[in-house]
């Protein structure tokens, strides 16, 4: 996982509101899929990105894919961009 795929991942309307979704837990991919226009190649597609770049992770059970969010990336993410504010706050002290 590198900060590009990241940012390439969290660029999309639709990736971020299936992180969003995943925040109550884990979901399979016809779950997913279910709360979307798209079809389900195209949901697959996001899915796949998420989990390229680390944001979720997939179990399988019998003939269900789950999704989960990976709370470490997003947990380095936010401290990764926390600096910029840290930053800023010592701009202003200055």
């Amino acid at each position: 996982m590198g900060f590009p795929e990241t940012f390439k991942a969290l660029s999309d309307p639709v990736r971020r509101e299936i992180l969003l979704m995943l925040r109550g837990g884990r979901m399979s991919a016809g779950e997913i899929a279910s709360k979307f226009d798209s079809s389900g190649a195209t949901i697959s597609y996001h899915l796949s990105l998420l989990k390229k770049a680390g944001l979720v992770y997939e179990t399988k059970y019998k003939n269900y894919v789950y999704y989960d969010l990976n709370i470490s990336v997003l947990e380095e993410l936010m401290l990764w961009l926390s600096q910029f504010k840290e930053a800023k706050k010592d701009e202003k002290m200055e």
